[in-house]
């Protein structure tokens, strides 16, 4: 939320943002280097009988996790009653949300909304919020997908539970109007811009309690589990290409799970968290070799986390070019 505060109250904006993605386009070229520089060693020899149309069926599903979401940010837009903003401009501003995909918990994807106000002049406040819906019914989806990948061994309900309760404190934060308001009264408490920040957090909190109500949690949950059963199986489609014999329902537990350790500790995109949990449950509950689950996790690290980042750069420079004046404050 302060990312947004801060874009729109900044008269430099437009230069905080060019110095934020020319840093996020470089930690995309630092990972990959890294990422092919140490794995290449012992991925080589399986690479030579890999069957790469998997890896491009992963790219696919991975872009239709994507549309999913997309629907899911259009579903929100209108509950908000924001019904300016055209098809194609929503869907570019969507996925520029993606260059800042490697922030913790996704929550830099709060630069759509800096997008969306600098397109269309929509508050960002009014629309930060989604980002947080969004957040919610993506944790609820992949919790969903650990209990179906869990059935058949145990153990597996065990991160669906700790996920449950995050995910259950946030809503009841949230549903409780005055446990929130002390949150952000406390806030307001905080010495520098936080002052600034707690008005900001009261006109959003207005909008969150729309997107978060009972009735609008079922739609966009569903497409959650839609969306990321996608990544889900990207892994399950690349462990084939590799001839690696793991359960489609394994695959999903391994991606769910890994997917959630890195949202729920804050590090950028989950960068470590998410590779040490795939690699580490490929080999010990999938008994995948070294090699293999090594170059796995590569490549579905690729054809999802960085495939993002690269579809969001994308999106942004057309939505520039559609909008030359963007970010030029």
């Amino acid at each position: 939320m302060s990312m947004s505060v801060e874009l729109q109250e900044t008269p430099k904006s437009g230069l905080n943002v060019r110095r934020i993605l020319a840093v996020m386009l470089l930690a995309v070229v630092v990972y990959a280097g890294f990422a092919i520089w140490g794995g290449v060693g012992k991925i080589k020899v399986g690479l030579s009988h890999f069957q790469w149309w998997t890896f491009a069926a992963a790219f696919g599903l991975a872009f239709g996790n994507y549309i999913l979401r997309f629907f899911k940010w259009q579903f929100y837009l209108a509950k908000l009653e924001i019904k300016d903003v055209g098809v194609i401009d929503s869907f570019l501003t969507f996925l520029s949300g993606f260059v800042l995909t490697i922030s913790p918990g996704k929550v830099g994807e709060v630069f759509k909304s800096y997008v969306l106000n600098e397109t269309h002049g929509v508050p960002m406040p009014k629309t930060a919020p989604i980002v947080v819906a969004e957040r919610i019914t993506d944790l609820i989806g992949i919790i969903v997908l650990i209990v179906l990948g869990s059935l058949g061994f145990s153990g597996g309900f065990i991160p669906a539970a700790v996920g449950t309760v995050l995910v259950g404190t946030l809503l009841g934060v949230i549903a409780s109007r005055r446990a929130s308001m002390a949150v952000i009264a406390f806030v307001r408490t905080l010495p520098g811009p936080f002052k600034k920040i707690g008005p900001k957090l009261e006109e959003a909190y207005e909008s969150l309690t729309v997107l978060v109500a009972p009735k609008n949690l079922i739609w966009p949950t569903l497409l959650s589990i839609a969306a990321w059963s996608l990544e889900c199986f990207a892994l399950a489609i690349i462990l084939y290409g590799f001839d690696a014999h793991v359960p489609v329902a394994l695959s999903v537990f391994f991606y769910a799970t890994s997917t959630l350790a890195g949202a729920v500790i804050p590090v950028p995109g989950g960068l470590g968290v998410t590779e040490t949990g795939l690699r580490e449950q490929m080999m010990t509950m999938g008994k995948v070799d070294e090699a293999t689950s090594t170059a796995s996790m590569i490549f579905v690290r690729f054809a999802t986390l960085w495939f993002a980042v690269a579809v969001g750069f994308l999106a942004l420079a057309l939505i520039k070019r559609r909008y030359p004046k963007m970010m030029q404050g």
